[in-house]
């Protein structure tokens, strides 16, 4: 048998936690997708922690479930084609495109967020993101900082620090979003909102 190229073993890799992705992101437990597919808990749970290889008997019931492609399940390259097919997704206030097609250490969204109520709340969580802004103005409260970006600034912030951000008038901000794990930084700076 043929060695493996590093793109084929790296996509093998990224199945289980693309399984893992797939079933959170339209809050199924293991247990509902177990019932579904007929597929153990056990076996789902070893397949998204990569302790055991996905084949195409556990993949294709998988798929049907969860309502996707195969290949996009899996994260199979076209072949030829550089392109990122994105998806958009609505989420509560906003619109998010993603712009990376495999799951990994550097996420990139395009983020077209609606005007919105002030935040009820700073939410915080692990990880690193950037924000650039493409159009509209942004409000960004940082812990006790309240900052306003404009169309070409940028932010970078730690993700364990409460944050909020949105629109920072009536009009729509669209958002260049790139997260990442702790530790990784890109090194810009915004300046704090005029009062």
């Amino acid at each position: 048998m043929s060695e493996l190229s590093a793109d084929v073993r790296r996509t093998l890799a990224e199945v289980g936690p693309r399984l893992r992705a797939a079933r959170l992101e339209r809050g199924v437990t293991l247990a509902a997708l177990s019932a579904v597919t007929g597929i153990s808990v056990s076996t789902l749970s070893r397949l998204e922690s990569g302790q055991r290889k996905a084949s195409l008997e556990l993949l294709l019931p998988l798929a049907r479930a969860h309502r996707m492609p195969l290949d996009e399940l899996v994260g199979a390259p076209e072949v030829g084609d550089p392109r990122v097919r994105a998806v958009p997704r609505r989420l509560a206030r906003m619109t998010v495109i993603p712009l990376t097609g495999r799951p990994g250490a550097l996420q990139a969204y395009k983020l077209i967020i609606d005007p919105s109520p002030p935040p009820a709340e700073q939410r915080a969580h692990e990880g690193y993101e950037w924000l650039y802004v493409l159009s509209g103005r942004l409000r960004l409260l940082l812990g006790e900082r309240d900052l306003e970006l404009r169309a070409g600034e940028a932010a970078e912030f730690d993700t364990r620090l409460p944050h909020w951000f949105g629109p920072a008038g009536p009009e729509p901000v669209e958002v260049l979003s790139l997260f990442g794990r702790q530790g990784e930084r890109m090194h810009v700076r915004a300046r704090p909102a005029s009062r």
